[in-house]
């Protein structure tokens, strides 16, 4: 349980947790989005996957990750209390401003590869 209540305990593991609890992201769109790099991405999805935050799948060379639905429907109370607290702090919010001008974006993982740029102009306005 310590080891849980610590992956709750960083700031970027919320942030992505913020994302996920709303969008099926890869790692490449959560580096754009929270403007960090893949490694740190990849580390922190690590760590909440291990502790049965997320689940992901493979999709050609990508992996996409959500919320896990067993953790989600098993820990209802502090799910709730988790959405709450991301709807009163501004970086929550503009992740997922950004998160949505990407998802309603033609943009796709391929485009992030070929034209970082252009997405993140896009993401940044």
């Amino acid at each position: 349980m310590e080891d849980f209540f610590k992956t709750l305990g960083d700031e970027n593991r919320l942030r992505i947790l913020n994302l996920l609890m709303n969008y099926e992201l890869c790692v490449c769109e959560i580096e754009v989005i929270l403007g960090l790099n893949q490694s740190n991405v990849s580390r922190h999805l690590g760590k909440l996957k291990s502790n049965g935050l997320i689940s992901g799948y493979k999709d050609a060379q990508w992996i996409h990750y959500k919320i896990d639905e067993d953790f989600r429907r098993n820990n209802k109370l502090l799910v709730d209390y988790l959405i709450d607290s991301f709807k009163s702090h501004e970086i929550y919010g503009e992740d997922l401003r950004k998160c949505k001008l990407y998802v309603e974006s033609p943009y796709t993982c391929q485009t992030i590869t070929n034209e970082l740029e252009l997405v993140l102009n896009h993401i940044n306005q």
